[in-house]
Formats: structure tokens, sequence, C-alpha cells
């Protein structure tokens, strides 16, 4: 819904309690999220619900490439929703039966990614079969709301704009207080870290990763393009000072670029930093294939994702980034938890029972 009447005080005041303002103290939650490159799975522990004190008591993924069909053909290949159904239903008894969360506080959903398929229909009666329980395909622009109140900081919002980069789509978008509303303003790209690759595997016939590489850079153009005309579609997201970035794009170049897991969770960037990083994954590969030997956050992340999502996938944060305007003014930031940012949301106003939206 969207806030009205309200100073923005209010609103700011309102999103910092409003998180898990009617949880009950020391509630668990879990949520299963089918995303396009995997299955994540949240536990979170909620130890004061008046102060929004939560922790997340446990987080895993599990990679099942469900979006990879959706640029050959729009659909969620069969197998992949076989394997999918399959691990959510693994990982939802465990949820039961090890971490002893009761059924009506573990939810269940499909990312807007996977939301892009034209079957998706197919997937949510698989799980009701398997789990007994309906999930809710996010789209993009509700995912994309979710997001910026999970990734930013209240006090934030109205000089901020986000950008996640996910398997299946790229979204984002910016919130503007107009009239005491303070109003979600989304965009989406089609385009994803899954997508994008299928996409140049289709021109490529999935041969040798120098064909890849090749029609990558020729394809470069046409990306640069569908970027600028999806952010000219709302101009004032380009202006905004502070961007913060999320999803499987930027968490991989973060990792890998600086060899190992985030320290903060918001970690400034420069553009300087990500062109370096595009370097060296088209480059200078072995370098990670190396590291990853001894450095588990870099073998995770080579284990989530190939070399050739990996180049898409900066490509894609490049693309990002370089459209905005006054590049010199710009802070970006990476957020550590915004892969699971707006699923938290999510089971947030699920276990309330009312969706708190603006």
């Amino acid at each position: 819904m969207i806030f009205t009447k309200l100073k923005k005080q209010q609103i700011l005041l309102f999103f910092a309690i409003s998180f898990f303002g009617n949880f009950y103290a020391q509630d668990t939650f879990a949520g299963i999220e089918i995303g396009s490159k995997g299955v994540k799975i949240s536990i979170i522990d909620v130890e004061n619900a008046r102060k929004s004190v939560y922790s997340i008591k446990d987080f895993w993924t599990v990679n099942v490439g469900i979006a990879k069909g959706i640029s050959i053909d729009g659909k969620l290949a069969d197998a992949d929703i076989e394997h999918a159904g399959a691990v959510v239903l693994e990982n939802y008894n465990k949820l039961i039966s090890v971490h002893k969360i009761s059924a009506d506080k573990i939810f269940i959903v499909a990312s807007s990614g996977v939301g892009m398929a034209t079957n998706t229909a197919v997937l949510v009666n698989k799980i009701k079969a398997l789990t007994n329980k309906n999930i809710e395909v996010i789209e993009s622009k509700l995912e994309a709301k979710l997001l910026y109140r999970g990734c930013i900081p209240p006090k934030l919002f109205s000089n901020s704009v986000l950008v996640d980069i996910g398997g299946g789509n790229t979204k984002g978008g910016y919130a503007e207080l107009i009239n005491d509303n303070l109003i979600f303003f989304p965009l989406n790209l089609n385009l994803g870290t899954i997508t994008l690759t299928e996409k140049i595997n289709k021109r490529t016939d999935g041969v040798t990763l120098e064909r890849y590489i090749d029609e990558n850079f020729k394809f470069q153009n046409e990306l640069q393009t569908e970027v600028l005309n999806t952010l000219n579609q709302r101009p004032q997201i380009k202006t905004r000072p502070n961007v913060y970035l999320s999803g499987g794009a930027a968490w991989a170049f973060y990792t890998l670029y600086n060899n190992g897991v985030a320290s903060e969770n918001f970690n400034e960037l420069t553009l300087n930093d990500v062109r370096d990083y595009d370097a060296m994954v088209k480059n200078n590969f072995h370098k990670f294939v190396a590291l990853s030997q001894t450095n588990p956050e870099v073998e995770r992340v080579l284990k989530t994702y190939s070399q050739k999502h990996l180049i898409s996938a900066n490509n894609l944060l490049l693309a990002s980034m370089e459209n905005l305007d006054n590049l010199e003014g710009k802070k970006f930031y990476f957020v550590k938890n915004g892969q699971i940012a707006w699923l938290l949301s999510y089971i947030a106003d699920s276990a309330k029972g009312a969706k708190v939206m603006y």
C-alpha cells in the first residue's frame, strides 16, 4: 500500500520499526526462494520485535539452474522443475525435522526471474503437490520494492537507487516523496546472468570460450542500448547519488575482486574496481581458480557460476553503472545481505499477516 499523509520523518520512523514490528520475541521463521540460479533457504531469529533486532540464524543455497531454458523457448524445462521440486521438498522437510520450525512459519516463493517463464504454473503445482503449501511467484515490481526496503537504510531512501542483477532479470528502482506519499518507481530489464549467458550461448551454439567472449564483445552495443533505454524510462534513477548493488553479479564481483566475503553489510566500491575485475575474469581467470583451492568463499562463487556466467554478470553490472549520470559524484555500495534481503522482507510481511509496501 502507499503511505498517505505522512511526513517524511514519520515514514522513515515507520520503516525503522515496522520490519518486524508485530513479531513475538524469539520467534523463528524460514523462507525458501526458488531463484533463477538456485534454491535459497533462510532461517531468521527475531530477538526483539519492537527494536527490529533479528539475526540470520542460517542460510544456504542449492544450485539449480532452473531459468536457463527461458532464453531458449520461454519455458522452464521439465527436468529443471523436477530437480527444483526435489530440492524444495528435501529442504522443507529439513526445516521441519532438523530445525524444528513449524510449517506455518515456512514461506516458499519463486523469484521474478523464474516468473518470466510462460509455464510457472507447472512449478507452482509441483511444489503444492509435494509440500501442500501454496507458493507465490513474486512479480518484478514487488520484488524490487522488497529489495529496496531490505537493502537501503531508511534515512537514505530519498537519495538512493537500487540495482539488483539476478539470474533471470535485472531490476531496481527508487523511492520519492510526492505530496506526503512515499512512492516507489520500479524498473525491470528481462536480462540477468543466466538469461544473458544462454542468449549468447544460443548465438554461438555453446562452443568454445573464445567464441563466447568474441560474441559477448559483439553484443556490448546492444546490451548498452537495452540498459540505457530501460534507465531512461525513469530518468531520475540515473541522478541519485547513492547506488546500492545486490544480486549474484554484485556478490560474485565483490567476492572474487576482494578475495573473500565482504566485512560490512554496505561495502563501498568504484567503477574502476569493476572495470579492473572485468579484465581479470576474461583474461586472468586462472587466478581465481587457483585461489579457490584455499579460499572457501571464492570456491563458492566458482561452484555457483561458470566463467561464461561471470563474464555476462559483469557485463550487466558495468552497463548498469556506466549509464548513470554524474559518475564522478556517485557512491556505489555492494549490499552483503542483498541476496536474501527481499526474502527477509517477504517473510516479515507474511508472518505479520499483511504486506507493508510503498
